[in-house]
């Protein structure tokens, strides 16, 4: 049974960055479309950013430029680097994964992936 594990969430002042981690456990994500997600309160969960299994990568409007999403096959794990912080970058994100060899900017407005994470807590303030 596949499982991911988030981590590296906490609370950082505006300007700040974060680096989130999500290991996957019970198989190998080299085969893998892997994304982060997020969700603030009282809104709908939202695409982050998406990369491929070949390294493709997408990113939301919102933070675009400002985060990057990598993976380490050998690690079996997908990161987060959150630069620039601003308020509305508080959420609760979410690592999600699926082995379908799933493609395309159009996975950021999908909820389809096989495997979710439990969530780490991302809080920004002023």
């Amino acid at each position: 049974q596949v499982q991911l594990v988030e981590s590296g969430g906490g609370s950082v002042q505006a300007g700040g960055s974060l680096r989130l981690s999500c290991v996957a456990y019970g198989t190998t994500v080299s085969r893998y479309s892997l994304a982060w997600y997020r969700q603030a309160p009282g809104k709908s969960r939202e695409g982050v950013a998406v990369i491929e299994r070949e390294g493709t990568t997408f990113y939301a409007d919102s933070v675009e430029g400002r985060f990057t999403i990598s993976r380490d096959n050998a690690k079996n794990t997908v990161y987060l680097e959150m630069n620039s912080l601003q308020l509305e970058d508080s959420a609760d994100y979410y690592c999600a994964a699926d082995p379908r060899g799933l493609v395309g900017r159009w996975l950021l407005q999908t909820l389809d992936f096989r495997t979710w994470g439990q969530g780490t807590q991302v809080t920004v303030s002023s």
